[in-house]
């Protein structure tokens, strides 16, 4: 990798949009891409250029992240019509960010390969709040020699990056980070429930929980958005209801994991767009 390569960023959702802005802050020359235009205005205003395909982005660039929402948006920016591995080019660090199966890792990497390009898959533990500040941590699964050359990059957009093992395991540890997180998003909703139907008042349950063991940061912030009844998404229920479906496809069936997995997917039709804590609402009936 050259001392200032030219980066690609594709997917400028919630997550894409402060990453890709970390990475030009840090003086990196960067082209986007999104399929909803208006999204790249507040990028070209910081300095980044414009393309009008994912093809247009890996001519230009030495490293391409992609952060999407699922298998089939990866699999169209890859294989599609104008898809990266439909241009003329080689040699390139593709490097998916997004939360997907480890299948469609495998199925892409393998097509990378084929054009001549490395594959990572990269995602990350963390919401909105961690991408702006460069605190997520990344999760890397694929070829060794290529994290370490991707690692000075993940530096400016986390606090911790992991080399996992080969291509997948990136993958499979973020659904394993999620279930937990379903674990913690249902047990924490129900703590709050089960206090407030024995006419405890939540502001106290809140007090409990921060000045015990059992406080972090999540029981913070969502605990006060319980209280706030705010369910405006930091990470949207359908996003982790998905997740689940993937943990599960991975062979998730665990008690609880069977439990969490079937709530989630009950919420998401009524609650999908919401924060994931709504699943309180959930909950309360």
């Amino acid at each position: 990798m050259n001392a200032q390569p030219q980066l690609g960023w594709i997917g400028l959702g919630n997550m894409g949009n402060p990453m890709s802005g970390r990475l030009l802050e840090a003086g990196y020359p960067v082209v986007v891409y999104n399929r909803s235009k208006d999204k790249e205005e507040a990028l070209r205003a910081a300095g980044a250029t414009t393309a009008d395909s994912p093809a247009a982005v890996v001519q230009q660039a030495d490293v391409v992240f992609l952060m999407v929402s699922d298998d089939q948006a990866v699999r169209d920016l890859f294989a599609g019509p104008d898809g990266l591995l439909q241009a003329q080019a080689s040699g390139k660090l593709l490097i998916n960010m997004s939360t997907v199966s480890p299948g469609i890792s495998e199925e892409m990497a393998n097509l990378s390969q084929q054009k001549g390009h490395t594959y990572l898959d990269a995602p990350v533990s963390g919401s909105v709040k961690q991408a702006e500040t460069g605190q997520l941590v990344i999760m890397v699964g694929g070829d060794e020699q290529a994290f370490q050359q991707a690692q000075p990059l993940f530096e400016h957009l986390g606090k911790l990056a992991l080399h996992l093992g080969p291509t997948g395991s990136g993958n499979r540890a973020k659904l394993a980070i999620n279930t937990l997180l379903g674990f913690y998003t249902q047990g924490l909703a129900e703590t709050f429930l089960f206090a407030q139907q024995h006419g405890l008042k939540l502001e106290d349950m809140q007090t409990i929980i921060a000045n015990g063991a059992m406080g972090n940061v999540f029981s913070k912030i969502k605990g006060e958005a319980i209280m706030a009844e705010n369910y405006q998404a930091a990470f949207a229920l359908k996003h982790l209801a998905k997740d689940l479906r993937l943990a599960k496809a991975e062979g998730l069936n665990t008690p609880l994991g069977e439990v969490v997995h079937d709530t989630f997917q009950q919420a998401e039709p009524a609650l999908g767009e919401e924060d994931v804590i709504a699943i309180m609402k959930h909950l309360q009936g």
